[in-house]
């Protein structure tokens, strides 16, 4: 998209490397922001990282009741640090500041 965006505005960078056009190098898909003018990059790395589950899995489409998900204890574990489900205001600092972004 960067690079489209790029093209568009410059049809001269037509057919240029990321670099060539002033972009940065293509490592993965993420999530860039600015929080108070910090810059932000998040990955699915980052996001294993802060979970503390590893970067390798799967993904599962379709459950059928999220109620009775073998899933629950562990989203809850990881977010509330209990196996009950808390709310947002017993999130930590990090998974709070993970939602935001």
């Amino acid at each position: 998209m960067e690079e489209d965006q790029k093209v568009l505005i410059d049809p001269s960078l037509e057919g240029k490397t990321r670099e060539e056009m002033g972009l940065e190098l293509f490592v993965a898909t993420e999530i860039r922001s600015s929080i108070l003018g910090v810059p932000v990059f998040i990955n699915q790395e980052t996001i294993a990282y802060v979970i503390g589950r590893a970067f390798e899995g799967n993904y599962k489409d379709g459950l059928d009741n999220n109620k009775k998900s073998p899933w629950n204890d562990v989203v809850n574990e990881t977010m509330f640090n209990s196996k009950k489900k808390g709310s947002y205001r017993n999130l930590s600092m990090e998974i709070k500041m993970m939602l935001k972004i």
